[in-house]
């Protein structure tokens, strides 16, 4: 459903999400290995996030990856995805078709729009802070 690269951008928000409400900044090494991704393809996502101001990136000594403390508890796991994969999540075709819509659809166009507008409900109303809550609590985790 995600991309590799959405899937590895939601596990960074959300493990630094958890460090930021901590006061911790994260390095590219550290939230690599926590989250069981390649850091150079890591290190490509962040600057994506950060690009998409969902994180912020500090570079020197003292630097490292964090989310702003003021948008810590207003971050949507929406904002995410749309900042790697775009919105064709919430228009695509299940069955792939270029054109699919309400006056021409394919066959599975009702079913599939139903459960793309309950997706882009969940993800529109999923703070990452709940979710970095999860893993802290160990009812969720980030990588097996």
């Amino acid at each position: 459903m995600f991309s590799k690269a959405c899937e590895y951008g939601i596990r960074a928000s959300v493990y630094l999400v958890d460090q930021s409400s901590q006061d911790r900044k994260t390095s590219l090494k550290e939230l690599a290995k926590a989250i069981g991704s390649p850091e150079a393809y890591t290190s490509k996502i962040l600057q994506q996030l950060a690009r998409n101001n969902i994180i912020v990136s500090e570079k020197g000594p003292t630097g490292g990856f964090s989310v702003n403390q003021t948008s810590i508890e207003t971050l949507k796991l929406s904002q995410v995805v749309t900042a790697i994969d775009g919105d064709d999540i919430y228009r695509g075709c299940g069955l792939g078709f270029h054109h699919c819509d309400a006056n021409k659809p394919c066959p599975i166009h009702h079913q599939f729009k139903a459960i793309r507008d309950d997706l882009k409900n969940m993800l529109e109303n999923t703070t990452l802070l709940t979710l970095s809550k999860d893993i802290e609590n160990g009812i969720s985790f980030l990588k097996r």
